[in-house]
């Protein structure tokens, strides 16, 4: 069952012309990845919507001194940047509809969407509409949140995107009034 423009601006009322934008692509997205229930697509929907602002941001925000976590230190290296501050925390900052971060989620989401490391020389083709909602699907898929979706288990789906709670009642709102939109 796709979801429309008219369905997501429902769930997501400050999308604005985005709604239009995304349709399509999280409809592609949704199907390859087998986010095809009305407990996973509200679950997705929801989690996306606010991870994204809402469709309003496909790359992180912050400047040089915010990014530059991801350069050097524990968490760069965590996430496969190299040791270095040689810009990788700019390159690999987070993209797409559930913010893509780091040299090593990079290369797993390339081989995943194009079977390359596409993503390594041109991270900025998770900023476009198709392989933002399609790097969404894949995380999902990855960290397998449709079980989770299945079994109602909203907060840990949230823990498992954000790392914690951040946003947990804007995202419970967006699903809770998906789910009334899906019915």
């Amino acid at each position: 069952m796709p979801i429309t423009e008219q369905q997501l601006l429902r769930i997501l009322p400050n999308a604005g012309r985005q709604a239009g934008v995304f349709a399509s692509a999280l409809n592609l997205a949704m199907e390859r990845y087998q986010i095809n229930t009305k407990l996973r697509m509200a679950a997705f929907i929801s989690q996306v919507g606010h991870e994204s602002g809402q469709f309003r941001y496909v790359r992180e925000l912050g400047g040089d001194q915010y990014l530059s976590k991801y350069d050097t230190g524990t968490l760069a290296k965590r996430l496969g940047n190299t040791p270095e501050a040689d810009g990788d925390g700019q390159k690999y900052r987070g993209r797409g509809l559930i913010q893509i971060t780091g040299r090593d989620n990079y290369l797993a989401c390339s081989k995943a969407l194009f079977g390359d490391d596409r993503l390594l020389r041109t991270p900025e083709l998770l900023e476009q509409a198709e392989w933002a909602a399609k790097s969404a699907a894949w995380f999902w898929n990855s960290r397998d949140l449709n079980k989770l979706a299945d079994s109602g288990s909203f907060e840990m789906i949230t823990r498992r995107i954000n790392g914690g709670v951040n946003g947990l009642a804007e995202r419970v709102s967006f699903y809770n009034t998906a789910l009334k939109v899906l019915a």
